[in-house]
Formats: structure tokens, sequence, C-alpha cells
């Protein structure tokens, strides 16, 4: 299928019902991505919630637009939280996102990766290590088209460029600055973002990519301003506040595949 010419549009108005409809993204994500995470999507106009709380993580996720499990920190609490809050929003019909953190570094949490993208995740974002590890294949353009048709998934991969790929149509994005992998919680706050994007966009594809663009064209905003990692963490929020149409089309650099 072809991949529409206009993505940066497209984007642009993925971001603009996300700002108008203010969808609530439950995070179940790395205890050191949380305040973060969660200033990044107030910043981009989403509304975060975090607990993994036994007891109400269900009622947290029935009444959430979509949900972000992210695998970073796995402590007891959080497994079986994961479980809860991927079902409830199998059976609320509620898009979410697996962040499969960290896989390469510790077999047992690939293999729960793994059962994790037997539930159908709307999108995985991962990079090219974790890719590895859950494709056993080297990253590439053809190996995402076919683990996104073998998963019935989205596969957005990040890296130096960023493939999104779901079967039919992969993209190739090529914005962000090398400073965005100096932040901790940079990819965390990304897949939280996609997540909100998925609130407003049905066609899942079209929302990672846009997802993925909003987050690589406010990271070349802040770049321009910063003088390190620290004012680069900083000028991230501010660009996730900042940025619109016309910044998406002044930079966004996309092509299909």
């Amino acid at each position: 299928m072809r991949v529409p010419d206009e993505l940066p549009t497209i984007a642009a108005s993925v971001l603009a019902r996300l700002r108008e409809r203010r969808p609530r993204v439950h995070c179940i994500t790395n205890s050191v991505a949380q305040a973060y995470t969660a200033n990044a999507l107030l910043a981009v106009g989403a509304v975060p919630s975090m607990t993994v709380a036994i007891d109400e993580i269900g009622e947290f996720v029935a009444g959430a637009d979509a949900l972000l499990v992210n695998l970073g920190t796995m402590d007891p609490e959080r497994h079986e939280a994961v479980g809860i809050a991927i079902e409830e929003a199998r059976e609320s019909g509620r898009p979410w996102v697996l962040d499969p953190v960290f896989v390469e570094r510790s077999a047992p949490r690939a293999a729960f990766a793994r059962g994790l993208i037997a539930n159908t995740p709307a999108a995985v974002r991962m990079n090219a290590a974790e890719f590895t590890v859950l494709a056993d294949a080297v990253p590439s353009e053809a190996t995402c088209r076919a683990l996104a048709e073998k998963w019935s998934t989205v596969v957005a991969l990040t890296g130096s460029d960023d493939l999104v790929a779901d079967g039919r149509r992969c993209a190739v994005l090529s914005n962000g600055d090398p400073l965005m992998a100096k932040i901790t919680a940079m990819g965390c706050a990304g897949s939280a973002i996609l997540a909100a994007c998925l609130a407003v966009e049905p066609d899942a594809f079209l929302a990672s990519v846009a997802g993925l663009l909003v987050v690589g064209v406010a990271g070349e905003m802040a770049a321009a301003h910063a003088a390190g990692p620290g004012s680069m963490s900083i000028g991230v929020i501010d660009a996730l506040h900042a940025i619109d149409a016309g910044h998406i089309a002044a930079r966004a650099r996309t092509r299909p595949s």
C-alpha cells in the first residue's frame, strides 16, 4: 500500500486533534522516567496517569484513552500490573503501546516481552538492540516490514533514522538530534506521546509516524538552543509545548519505503 506523501500534514493534524481532545495516557513506565514522561505528555497536550497499584490500575486503564507498557523497571508489582492493564485495555478497546526496554540485557525480560506481544499491541516502539533480540534479525526496512506483519502490529524502530512499518506500509523519518540520546527517559516519553497519538488517530501506522515525527522535530527545535544534555532536557519539554504545524512542515524529513 502506498504511503501518503503528506505525512507531515497528517502528523500536524494528529497533533491538533491531540491538543483538542486532551487524551489521558496511562503509563506503566520506568520509575526513573515517570516525571519526565508526565511532563512531556502535559507539554504536548495530553494528560498522564501513572499508578501501578494492583487494586486500582484496572479502573485507571478503563478510564484512559491509551496505555503505555514500558518494561524499564520490572519489580513484582509492575509485573503483575502489566497483565491487569493489558487485559483491561483489550476488553475496553483501548490502544496500547509496548516499549520493550532492555530486553537485550535479560532473557526473562525478553521472554516476558514476547508473551506481551501475543496480546497484539497497536505499536511496539524499540531501538535496534531490542529489535535484534525480539526479531532475531538485523534491523532493516525489510525485517521491520516482516516483523510487523508477523506480529500484526506497527513496528516503530528508532535510531539515526526511524522506521515505521505495519506490513503493508513503511516510512523512514530522519528527524531528531544526537543530544536526545543523552537524556534519561527521552525514549520513554516518546513512547507515551506515540500512545497519545493512537488515542486520537485510529490508523496505528499514521499515529506512530505522527508520534515519532513530533518528538523528532521537537528534539531538533530544542537542540538549536541547547548548551548540553541538561538544557536539552528542559528544551525538549518547551519544544513539545511550542511545536505546531509550521514547525513540522518546515523541518519534517520523511520518505516512503
